[in-house]
């Protein structure tokens, strides 16, 4: 079976760091390219980062620039997204999502966790 499974939410104050975690089973994560996005409460679903499968090329929104990094582990078959200078606005679900480019285009993203929460608190 196919699945996806973000770990490493929490509840964090502002200017805290986490490391979310996004792991596969069923599937090899180095084949695709992964996405994280979010939603905030009230909000619409946003991209946050993407790293491709080809060259390891990353992409982030200019939210997360400068603040999150994104890499893969190829021996654990994860791909982390660490959050460093959290701010209360960053504060959302996190999903990863599996698709065969970055793209910040939804309906593109074949496999989606079930979400992770981080909280910032002010």
């Amino acid at each position: 079976q196919v699945q996806l499974v973000e770990s490493g939410g929490g509840l964090v104050q502002a200017g805290g760091s986490l490391r979310l975690s996004c792991a596969a089973s069923g599937f090899t994560l180095d084949y695709y390219a992964i996405g994280w996005f979010r939603q905030a409460p009230g909000k619409e679903r946003e991209g946050v980062s993407c790293i491709s499968s080809s060259d390891g090329s990353t992409y982030y929104a200019d939210s997360a620039r400068g603040r999150f990094t994104i890499s893969r582990d190829n021996a654990k078959n994860t791909v982390d997204l660490q959050m460093n200078s959290l701010k209360p606005e960053d504060t959302a679900v996190y999903y990863c999502a599996a698709t065969w480019e970055c793209t910040w285009t939804q309906y593109q993203y074949d496999y989606w966790g079930q979400g992770t929460q981080v909280t910032v608190s002010s």
